[in-house]
């Protein structure tokens, strides 16, 4: 039994401008520098607030099993942090590639942990869901924060900045990258030493993974050095979505009709405040 008509609420994508690796924890994960830069290319969750507890999937990216879903464990693990006793029923209309490093699953499960704190009135606060978010993956308190970062730790400790606007043209090769497998790659760079952000906006960092997909993914090697030959290009997170910024959205759509069509493309705007966060703000 529903009590709730659907709502529909944005889970926007994100680039990671650099991505140095800079050591092993002992948890297992790995130390990170990163520059988050949200993007206006969303997914969609629908959600339904149900009064039996039930929370289900009734619709989603097909190759992930609703078990296995970000959503789906989004929303129990708030259930049981809350103590609620109501439910959902969860709907998600991908826009974004899955496995692309653009981030989709965790802003997905981002989206779900703020929408039904606040459509449950369960009442936490963003540094809770964030901690929440943080179980579910290293890129979920980003979305959570909703706001543009630089990011240190495995990615959770953040500091949010104003970056100037850009477009961005992505370019999604045809393959989905597994994170866990770079990461486990012996020869990944992991000692990058620290920098500051004035050193990153004199230098541009790198993304210390684009060596290892490159050996993995030859499909992605050929579409960053494609898309090179017309402007800076970089893998996002561990790929396999390359991009490169333009100054206006003309430039970045004229380079894009210039993809081949074997790949697809997207031209996104650079924002800093998430979507979800500025509808949240405003009530």
């Amino acid at each position: 039994m529903t009590a709730l008509g659907e709502t529909l609420w944005p889970a926007p994508a994100k680039l990671n401008l650099f991505l140095h690796v800079t050591g092993r924890r002992a948890d297992g994960y790995h130390d990170l520098q990163t520059l988050f830069q949200l993007i206006d290319l969303s997914d969609t969750i629908g959600i339904t607030v149900r009064e039996d507890g039930v929370i289900e999937r009734a619709g989603g990216p097909p190759g992930v099993p609703p078990e296995a879903d970000l959503t789906v464990r989004a929303a129990r693990a708030l259930q049981a942090a809350a103590g609620t006793r109501l439910g959902a029923s969860l709907r998600i209309v991908k826009r974004i590639p899955v496995g692309g490093g653009l981030g989709g699953g965790s802003s997905d499960a981002a989206t779900t942990l703020l929408a039904l704190n606040r459509l449950w009135g369960c009442g936490l606060s963003v540094e809770r869901l964030a901690e929440l978010g943080l179980a579910l993956g290293s890129d979920v308190p980003v979305f959570v924060r909703g706001t543009s970062a630089w990011a240190s730790g495995r990615g959770e400790e953040l500091s949010p900045v104003e970056l100037p606007e850009r477009w961005y043209l992505l370019v999604h090769p045809g393959v989905a990258v597994s994170t866990a497998k770079v990461f486990q790659m012996p020869e990944l760079t992991r000692n990058t030493p620290l920098i500051t952000i004035r050193a990153f906006l004199e230098s541009g960092g790198r993304n210390d993974c684009e060596p290892v997909v490159r050996s993995l993914f030859p499909e992605v090697g050929e579409a960053l050095d494609w898309l090179a030959r017309l402007a800076p290009s970089r893998l996002t997170g561990t790929g396999s979505c390359i991009f490169a910024s333009f100054g206006t959205a003309i430039e970045a759509e004229r380079h894009a009709a210039r993809v081949p069509d074997r790949w697809r493309s997207f031209v996104a705007r650079g924002v800093n405040v998430s979507p979800l966060r500025e509808r949240l703000d405003a009530g």
